[in-house]
This record gives C-alpha cells, structure tokens and sequence, in this order.
C-alpha cells in the first residue's frame, strides 16, 4: 500500500508504538463510557419498557444513537486491534509494516456501511461503497452522538425518577386511606374519586412520563392534588376511627350537653313567665326549644349498620357535637336577654331614685313640677306589667329636668 493512501509519511516505530498505546487507552475509556452510560438507571428504565408518546421518541431515539455509537465503536475498536495484530507480529516492522501502521493508526481505515452513508453524500453513479473515517474522525463523530444520547437520558431520568418518588408518595397515602376506611366498613366517595384519578396519572407516569415534563422537569402538579386530597380524607377517616374507639363516651358527652340545655331551657321559660308578668314591652324573646329534635337524633345514633361505616357515623357524631353546642350556647344567650329585661327594669328604678336624691340635694325636694314628672316615671316602673319603652322615656324627660335645674343653680 503507497503513502499516498495515508497522505503522510510512515510513522517511525516508536510514534507507532505511543500511538497505539494512546489509542488502546482511548478505546478502553470509550467502552467503559458507552457500558456505563448502558447501565444507567434513566437508560434501564427505558429498556424493555412499553411506552407511548413523547418518552416513546426519547426511546427510539435514544436506541437509535447507541446502536449507531455501538457500530462505530466496533468498527473504530476493530481498526485499533488489526494494528495491535500487526504490531504484535511484527517486533521489528520494516517499511512495509510501518505503512500499515500509519494507514490504519492515522489513515481513513474506519470504513463505515453503505447504509451509514448520508443521501447527500451520494450520486448516481457512485460505487457503491462505504464513508472511510480516520479513528479520530470516528471519535469525532461518537463524541456528539454520545453527547445527545446522554443528554436525552439524563433528562428522562431526571423527570421520570421525580415522578416515580412523588408517584411512591401519593400511592402510600392511598394504601393508608384503604387501610383505614377497610378497618372502618362504609363507603367514601371522594376516596373513590381519587383513585379512579391516580390511576389516570399513575398510568401516564409510567407509559409517558414526558408528557408531565415542563420546562426540562417533571411537572407533578397533578400527583400534589390527589396527595391533597388523600390526605385530607384519610385525616377524616381517621377522625372516623377515633369516633369509633371513643364512641360511648362521645355519645355521652352529647347527652350531657343536652341535659344543660334542657336546663337552660327551662330556666328560660321560668324567667319569660316572670318577664311576662312583670314586662309588657318590648317582647321577651322566643323559648329556646332545641333540646327535644336534638334528642331524637342522638337517640337515632347507633353503631354502623349494613352499607355504612364509621366514617359516616362520625360525621353525624360530628354535626350533633356541633348542633348541641351551638344550641346550647343560644339558649344562655337568650336566658341572658330575657333576664337583661328584669335587669334593665331595676337599672332604670335605680337611676331614678339617684336624680330623686339628687333633686333634694340641690333643694328641689318641693319642685311640684319635678315632683309630677318623677311621680309619672316612678308610676310606669313600678306599675306590672312595665312598658320599659315609655318608662326610659319619662326617666330621660326627669333627668333633664334635674340636670337643667342644677346648671341653673350653679349660675
């Protein structure tokens, strides 16, 4: 073979030889790169994996790369071991042997298939024959295909490995949901729903993550508001089981509660009859009168029958607490307004014996005129029933009086 077919002239044999160490160093570190990059976890979550979509391409592509690496490294490797051959056959190369060297170390010995060929690259009466490389120009062209392929796999990786962990996450809360709503009978519509959700998205994570990809990232929004959602009924189930493991007690609690309000109750029909005698206006406020509809629902609570659960009883548990509670605390408040009637009352005949003395004490006991409007005031409070309206009314007509009288006292 001429030199001409190298284009340079042969190499001595110690350059052979630091060439050939170099390349033999070189071809480890590709081979070990291109196994690594094989065994890769975004790689082996692609490998043998049944995919749709966007993560499909990635796929293909991603295979179409490394069969296209793996053929140029067989055929850059293959150029690197005839020389290794025939350096090894050689201890002492001649001319001949030297030339063979250089043209397979530094000449276009790394000949690629017809079929690797690029259409541009052809015309019609080309022989057929395949691109011819030099082992640098074949590195040259790996580095880029190398380069993509990882790139796309580091990628996948990235977005598939964020969804898989937050799909773990948001699954484990499911399994707890279950747990709890199997130890608990019943039904839960909204645990139903959200299944039925995750399913959806579980399915897409695994079929194609790539279509959860924003940005270069794994978009988990979806997975966050199932995992929400999860949390908040299980939280509910949960407060379902300590319903359960508490049930008696709760229930006596309520009882409890409404034997207060029974009490209040009647407290507030004693005082209203009292207010009714003695107040004929304004109106004492209606009778509370929660406690009995309230009774027949805790006396309705029983444990779970057929078709329900401890979840449902607890929201009942729940509501009745809050009902009780509530009406409990209306029924203080309305035996306060309804006493606050006979208290004003008092208020006001104490305000007026207060001007009275006041009166007296500027020496306007003998005022006749005072005299007939404190006697109109005193008429109206301590005449049953009281108008509180007309009396206010009289007593604010005496205190003006008082007061007018007194600044004329002081001038």
């Amino acid at each position: 073979m001429s030199d001409a077919r190298v284009g340079r002239p042969p190499m001595s044999r110690d350059e052979a030889d630091r060439t050939l160490a170099r390349l033999r160093d070189e071809r480890d570190r590709i081979s070990t790169a291109l196994l690594e990059l094989e065994a890769h976890h975004g790689y082996q979550l692609l490998e043998g994996a049944a995919l749709d979509g966007e993560t499909r391409r990635v796929q293909a592509d991603v295979r179409t790369g490394m069969a296209s690496l793996w053929g140029l490294f067989d055929l850059y490797g293959s150029v690197v071991s005839a020389a290794e051959d025939l350096r090894a056959r050689n201890p002492r190369p001649g001319q001949a042997q030297l030339t063979e060297l250089t043209r397979l170390l530094a000449g276009p010995s790394v000949e690629l298939p017809v079929t690797e060929v690029p259409l541009g690259r052809r015309t019609l009466l080309s022989v057929p024959s395949g691109e011819r490389l030099t082992l640098r120009a074949a590195v040259e062209r790996m580095t880029p295909l190398y380069e993509e392929v990882a790139q796309a796999v580091a990628s996948l990786d990235a977005v598939w490995s964020a969804l898989l962990s937050r799909l773990a996450e948001v699954e484990a809360e499911r399994r707890a949901a279950d747990e709890l709503l199997e130890s608990l009978g019943g039904t839960e519509p909204e645990l139903d729903r959200l299944r039925a959700d995750l399913d959806a998205v579980a399915a897409v994570v695994r079929a194609d993550p790539m279509a959860l990809a924003a940005g270069g990232s794994a978009d988990t929004g979806r997975l966050d508001a199932i995992h929400a959602g999860l949390a908040e009924v299980r939280r509910g189930l949960e407060q379902a089981e300590r319903v359960r493991d508490g049930f008696t007690g709760r229930l006596r609690a309520v009882a409890g509660v409404l034997d207060r309000l029974r009490e209040e109750e009647a407290e507030a029909r004693r005082v209203r009859d009292e207010v009714l005698t003695k107040i004929a206006s304004p109106a004492p406020p209606d009778l509370p009168g929660a406690s009995a509809s309230l009774a027949d629902r805790l006396a309705a609570l029983g444990r779970p029958g057929h078709g329900t659960g401890w979840n449902e009883l607890a929201a009942r548990v729940e509501e009745l607490e809050r009902a009780a509670d509530d009406a409990l605390a209306r029924a203080r408040e309305t035996v306060g307004l309804i006493r606050g009637l006979l208290d004003r009352r008092a208020e006001l005949r104490g305000r007026l014996e207060a001007y009275r003395v006041k009166a007296a004490r500027l020496g306007h006991a003998e005022d006749a005129g005072l005299a007939r409007i404190h006697d109109r005031a005193r008429e109206l409070l301590w005449t049953s029933p009281c108008d509180l309206r007309r009396a206010t009314v009289a007593l604010s007509e005496y205190q003006r009086a008082v007061n007018a009288r007194s600044k004329g006292a002081k001038r």
